[in-house]
């Protein structure tokens, strides 16, 4: 009897890795269920050897990362073909000849080859998690299952190409305000490096009186810059603290910790939350409607929430429904998300529609993040403006207020001279 390899949920959460003789896929998910587990991958013992060296070979061609449009087009792709009738392993082979040469074609023309020996798409699409998230291998799973791959891949494209331009709205709003303050603080750089210092000699020359204190200030950071390698520490900081916080994101106590934070920064956190919020919502709600079991759908959700706080409570939410609980009543305990985001889950429970209510929630959410994103953009404009015009003031004010006090101190000498003549 055929030996399939399984990893699955116990009933208290733990991942459990073992084996189980079955005729078929379906038979061993049965038995996997039957034993009181959530089974979240099933592979035959024999293929997985086989397509071992397959996927080698492929990680030699395919160390990128394939770009989300792209995946999202092949899903499109490949659902149109499945709904024409087409054979799995030849809608493969047709998308595998449209690729351009490259680290996707290898991949697509490898997923080809594990099918032709024996394995299941979901199967051959898990082995390259780099380009088929969990998400993406857990809905082609239920798709297979329920006979229903065609619809399942357009679902998959459709959440794919709404997940990217959230991702890209958010992205481009901030492009502007970076490119203008990178801009900015290297002309300031500059600046006091190269410019304020030739100012320092003359300006102590011009007056026998101490420099006031905002000239002092200025001059002094500028010495700083220029002749005592402060140019290299301002450049260095912001590495820094990328190669600090890429650290502390590879510990999980260090993500809840930074995800903590972030949520409490003001209209930052709101705007985080709310893109979290639409994030899992849209993925759970996908993941139910395409019939996959609402434990496992959860816990692929917790991986795509991007942030720690809700992946707990999503974590704590599955737990309680496991235990024979409602969704709607832990989420509203959980006091994390808005009492809408509850209140229309309930409904959904009550109604038979949870994945319709979820994606209601993701759509809703995602018009928030629009709106917020606009009136941040709106705003940072007359920030900047007034942030860089009281730092050029300041610089233009340490230049010209010792200028001023040697006139004054000339005006003034010449009427006492009058004066006494």
């Amino acid at each position: 009897m055929p030996l399939f390899r399984y990893e699955a949920l116990d009933p208290q959460g733990v991942m459990v890795k073992d084996e189980v003789e079955a005729l078929s896929q379906k038979e061993a998910i049965s038995k996997i269920q039957n034993m009181g587990y959530f089974p979240t991958k099933v592979q035959a013992h024999g293929v997985k050897k086989k397509a071992g060296a397959r996927a080698a070979t492929v990680k030699r061609g395919s160390g990128k990362k394939v770009k989300v449009k792209l995946v999202a087009q092949f899903a499109r792709q490949l659902s149109t073909l499945q709904d024409a009738g087409l054979p799995i392993l030849r809608s493969l082979r047709i998308l595998q000849e449209q690729q351009k040469s490259g680290a996707f074609k290898k991949i697509i023309r490898q997923v080809a080859d594990d099918i032709e020996g024996g394995s299941t798409l979901s199967e051959s699409l898990s082995r390259y998690p780099r380009t088929f998230d969990r998400l993406f291998v857990s809905m082609v799973a239920a798709g297979e299952t329920g006979g229903v791959l065609d619809l399942i891949l357009a679902r998959v494209a459709d959440f794919m190409e709404k997940a990217q331009k959230l991702k890209s709205r958010v992205k481009s709003a901030m492009v502007y305000p970076a490119v203008v303050m990178s801009a900015a603080f290297f002309i300031l750089l500059m600046l006091m490096k190269y410019v304020i210092p030739k100012f320092e000699s003359v300006l102590t020359q011009m007056s026998d009186r101490p420099l006031p204190q905002i000239t002092k200030i200025v001059m002094n950071l500028s010495t700083w810059i220029a002749y005592q390698y402060g140019w290299a520490v301002l450049i260095g900081i912001p590495f820094v603290i990328i190669f600090i916080l890429r650290a502390v994101k590879k510990v999980r106590a260090g993500r809840l910790v930074l995800d903590v934070i972030k949520l409490r920064i003001p209209i930052v956190g709101s705007l985080s939350g709310k893109i979290s919020v639409a994030r899992w919502t849209r993925t759970l709600g996908t993941l139910i409607g395409a019939g996959v079991p609402i434990l496992e759908a959860i816990n692929t959700s917790r991986t795509t929430a991007g942030n720690e706080v809700y992946a707990n409570m999503l974590a704590n939410v599955q737990n309680s429904i496991r235990q024979g609980e409602s969704f709607a009543g832990p989420l509203k305990q959980s006091k994390t998300v808005d009492l809408i985001v509850s209140n229309m889950v309930a409904v959904g429970e009550e109604t038979g529609d949870l994945d319709k209510m979820l994606l209601k929630v993701a759509d809703n959410f995602d018009e928030q993040v629009d709106v917020m994103v606009a009136s941040m953009m709106s705003l940072l404009e007359p920030i900047m403006i007034i942030v860089l015009g009281a730092v050029v003031m300041t610089i233009v004010l340490s230049i010209f207020l010792p200028i001023i006090g040697v006139i004054s101190g000339l005006s003034a000498g010449a009427s006492g001279g009058k004066g006494g003549g």
